[in-house]
């Protein structure tokens, strides 16, 4: 992969960690409860046509799916907020219930998910969701799956026209895995770096939730087939993120001072882990956030768009992105440069009570610029 000079890398750095903000994120669309287990986030930013923000996600209460769903209701629905501006109120605009996704097999869970508009065609949108359905393991391992569980895939909507257009009957799959090292598929997060196809990397988990990695799926022309690229795009590190390695958001960087004369560019923002489950800590060395299943911690890596999926990571040792709240937990971040040039961020952040609402912090185009070096 070809270098890119520190004091670039820094900039990078800098504009993700002003925009990911703990300290000044505002609550856009509160979790349904005040305490451990209640979520809303995991989905993406969206800018329409006629300027308003979209942001999407699926609303989440208590369970465990790796003691069955008997532990309780889980990802109970995926909803859409839109607001006409950055700073105001996000209102529902559209929610699918796990029923209402329960169209070729019943889903006991949504997880996260992602609204891509068309490349060519402004009222055209694609909706690619998250779930687990209630189908079995492969015959090998079917001794292992816990009774009320599923698996986990991604399926796409279609709609044309305006958000409320996608239609749950349009439902179809585009990601799964038959294999036990990648059988739960989820966390999809679609983009197009090339004109005429889609990238959708996802979140895959093997059969006995161990850890967790990214995937890279695309579809190319009129090819409606999303064809496998590669199982472990963003490999984990060997320190904050050595479970857990997730892909929540592509980010290009705008032609603004030096980023002006180099190729294009991208930031990525990734969830990681240093365990599935807590870890004791020695009481007598240093604490810090290590983060664990639906605890993680967030990170950044760049690569040039004309060697994507090739990525370096910037977060090494230590996550870039904690809460200050509860376990540290800040997670499936992401960004968006509006039409005015600023840019805005939202992701799952803790808070004291245990719960994780859905934040968000805006920076305007002087202060993007400023990072840059414009």
């Amino acid at each position: 992969m070809s270098v890119l000079a520190d004091e670039m890398i820094d900039r990078l750095k800098e504009l993700g960690q002003r925009l990911i903000d703990q300290r000044n994120a505002r609550v856009i669309v509160p979790a349904l409860g005040n305490a451990s287990g209640f979520w809303f986030g995991g989905g993406n930013l969206i800018q329409d046509q006629d300027g308003t923000i979209l942001a999407c996600g699926r609303f989440r209460n208590p369970g465990d799916a790796r003691t069955g769903t008997g532990s309780g209701e889980r990802g109970l629905e995926f909803s859409v907020f839109r607001a006409s501006s950055p700073d105001s109120t996000f209102s529902k605009a559209l929610s699918f219930s796990k029923e209402d996704l329960s169209k070729n097999e019943e889903v006991v869970s949504i997880e996260g998910a992602s609204l891509l508009p068309s490349g060519t065609d402004s009222t055209t949108w694609e909706l690619f969701v998250s779930t687990e359905k209630r189908i079995s393991y492969p015959k090998v391992l079917i001794n292992f799956q816990k009774p009320g569980t599923g698996v986990w895939s991604i399926d796409r909507i279609k709609g044309e026209g305006d958000i409320d257009s996608l239609s749950p009957d349009t439902l179809k799959t585009v990601a799964d895995s038959p294999k036990g090292e990648s059988l739960h598929v989820k966390d999809p997060v679609a983009f197009r770096i090339n004109p005429g196809s889609t990238d959708l990397a996802y979140c895959h988990h093997p059969f006995s939730w161990a850890s967790s990695n990214t995937g890279l799926t695309r579809q190319v022309g009129a090819n409606d087939v999303f064809e496998l690229i590669d199982e472990d795009i963003l490999p984990r590190g060997n320190s904050w993120d050595v479970a857990c390695s997730r892909l929540t958001e592509r980010l290009p960087i705008p032609k603004i001072g030096p980023f002006s004369d180099i190729p294009a560019i991208s930031l990525y923002f990734y969830d990681g882990a240093e365990c599935l489950r807590p870890l004791d800590q020695n009481p007598k060395a240093a604490k810090r956030p290590r983060g664990y299943s639906c605890e993680e911690l967030g990170g950044l890596a760049w690569g040039w768009d004309h060697e994507f999926p090739k990525f370096s990571k910037i977060s090494i040792d230590f996550p870039l992105f904690l809460s200050p709240h509860s376990t540290g937990c800040s997670r499936y971040a992401s960004a968006l440069f509006l039409e005015d040039g600023s840019l805005l961020g939202s992701w799952q952040q803790a808070q004291s009570d245990g719960s994780q609402p859905l934040v968000s912090n805006h920076l305007g185009k002087s202060e993007v610029t400023r990072i840059l070096g414009g």
